[in-house]
């Protein structure tokens, strides 16, 4: 899964799933560009990765990162649209809101799903999409969820999941004849920061790294025949199985289906 010389980009990952992602990419040789409301000002966190803090709510501050992350790679191989919104102030006035009926969702968080998710997913993909369509090659992940195709957790988030999936796949239709690929993978339980805070509550038997679905980002992105994925949801331990990689453990998690979520 060598991606010497290619350049990728992952959105919102200071942290969590896209912080491995990040971790990932670099280890297989990309130069990886991570960008994040809370990213170091000092940039560079090590050898293969730069950080540059970005509101991606803020289109100015998205426009600028991308121009300069071309500036200095001269272009874009890989964007993986991880940043979202709307998890933010789960619980107001003492009462924990996220799984409430949505007459009684704040308001606020369709909005912050879709402006810092779904729009920003668009965005930083027009802006990536020119790149990858001059080279004729190129990958654009959007991170999603089962919640696309089955009620969890609320209405808002739902919809915002299911948005990202068809983008994906009209995306797809657009860019498949430049030779650029889209997929939405979805990941499984992974063990993140927030989630290890609920650790004892929690059932991890079954649960993934966050450098997990990158590997499985990696090995799309250095399959030649990559395209034949292009439009699809998928799996990333179904990925695994596929294309013959482990969880940084060595274990290998169970492909979940509808009916498990």
């Amino acid at each position: 899964m060598s991606l010497d010389g290619r350049v990728a980009i992952v959105t919102g990952a200071t942290k969590g799933v896209g912080r491995g992602v990040g971790r990932e990419l670099a280890e297989h040789g990309a130069r990886v560009f991570v960008t994040g409301r809370s990213a170091p000002e000092h940039g560079h966190l090590d050898e293969r990765i730069t950080a540059i803090r970005c509101d991606h709510r803020l289109d100015l501050q998205v426009e600028a990162a991308f121009n300069r992350i071309v500036r200095e790679a001269h272009a874009i191989d890989i964007l993986v649209n991880n940043v979202w919104g709307g998890y933010e102030r789960m619980v107001e006035d003492g009462a924990f809101t996220w799984p409430k009926p949505f007459w009684e969702q704040p308001l606020w968080r369709w909005d912050a799903m879709f402006s810092a998710g779904v729009r920003a997913h668009y965005q930083a993909s027009q802006l990536a999409a020119p790149s990858m369509i001059a080279q004729r090659r190129g990958l654009i992940v959007n991170i999603s969820f089962w919640a696309a195709q089955k009620h969890i957790g609320n209405v808002a988030y739902g919809v915002s999941k299911a948005a990202t999936d068809k983008m994906t796949a009209d995306m797809a239709t657009e860019l498949k004849p430049h030779g650029v690929a889209v997929v939405s993978p979805y990941p499984g339980l992974v063990r993140t920061e927030k989630v290890m805070e609920a650790a004892q509550f929690l059932d991890l038997s079954n649960s993934e790294s966050p450098e997990f679905i990158g590997r499985a980002v990696a090995a799309l992105a250095s399959d030649p025949d990559v395209l034949r994925h292009t439009g699809k949801v998928l799996v990333a331990a179904a990925v695994a199985k596929e294309y013959g990689f482990t969880d940084i453990d060595g274990k290998s998690p169970r492909p979940l289906t509808l009916a498990d979520v």
